[in-house]
């Protein structure tokens, strides 16, 4: 089915047939993306009362038991409950299912190479996705479709699918980088690394506060914190995705807490 919706007078067209799916699947039974090496995602068969649920046990049908962390064990969308006191839910704080977002591909900085910063301090060997990578990357996309931007990190391999990042710090965000993207005023941030902060940050989560605009440090927001942006981390965005403009379908599970496996999907424009 071709759709069509209107910016400014311009029309643009999308198939809703053709997309790109960036969630990484989770597979039970195989590999699995991982951070701060928690148990993997599992899913068993159900077993009690006299039933099985696995039909080659001699079970009627399957019916399985699954366990998850949803921030550490793959694609995942996340709300401001994520570092509040209150339980907000990432299923009422998403409001938009379709949204015009923009794709770019960033090579991260050594942190030694650049005078950004970050709370706590650099260490040795981090790497880090700069205000003025962001800036070079953004120079020539369009302003109209910065609802959401999805961040690509190079390389890109498809060893992200299932990268166990305790082995490797992975890349993170500069506070400059963080407040850059503020100014746009972007609801919806996704990025192919398992956190926008560093891996092991004294429990700040420096960069977190400054997109839902929390004051650093505190876990109640006031009247000014962004209740309804978005995070999704550990999407893949295959190499054959070309950097532009989409139009976004965030996919969610419908998770009553702060964070969700989730199915990020764009559509190309025609």
């Amino acid at each position: 089915m071709i759709n069509e919706f209107r910016i400014k007078n311009k029309a643009y067209r999308w198939d809703s047939r053709v997309f790109y799916d960036l969630s990484i699947p989770l597979d039970f039974k195989g590999e699995q993306p991982n951070s701060y090496d928690v148990p993997k995602a599992a899913s068993n068969a159900y077993e009690g009362h006299g039933f099985v649920g696995d039909t080659r046990r001699g079970g009627s049908c399957n019916f399985e038991e699954v366990s998850l962390i949803p921030h550490c064990n793959g694609t995942h969308t996340e709300c401001i409950g994520h570092i509040t006191n209150e339980r907000f839910s990432i299923h009422r704080q998403l409001r938009e299912v379709l949204v015009k977002a923009t794709l770019v591909s960033v090579m991260p900085q050594k942190a030694s190479e650049t005078r950004e910063q970050y709370t706590p301090k650099f260490k040795d060997g981090d790497r880090v996705i700069t205000r003025k990578v962001l800036a070079d990357a953004l120079a020539s996309q369009s302003l109209d479709f910065l609802e959401a931007l999805i961040i690509r990190t190079l390389p890109n391999d498809e060893s992200k699918k299932a990268r166990r990042y305790m082995q490797k710090e992975p890349p993170f965000m500069s506070l400059e980088a963080m407040e850059y993207l503020e100014g746009f005023g972007i609801k919806h941030l996704l990025v192919d690394m398992p956190s926008i902060d560093r891996t092991f940050d004294e429990g700040r989560l420096s960069a977190h506060h400054i997109f839902w605009n929390i004051e650093q440090g505190a876990h109640t927001p006031d009247k000014d914190a962004y209740f309804y942006k978005t995070i999704t981390e550990m999407v893949y965005v295959p190499d054959e995705v070309a950097d532009g403009q989409y139009l976004l379908n965030l996919q969610i599970a419908p998770f009553v807490g702060d964070a969700t496996p989730s199915r990020p999907v764009i559509f190309e424009l025609l």
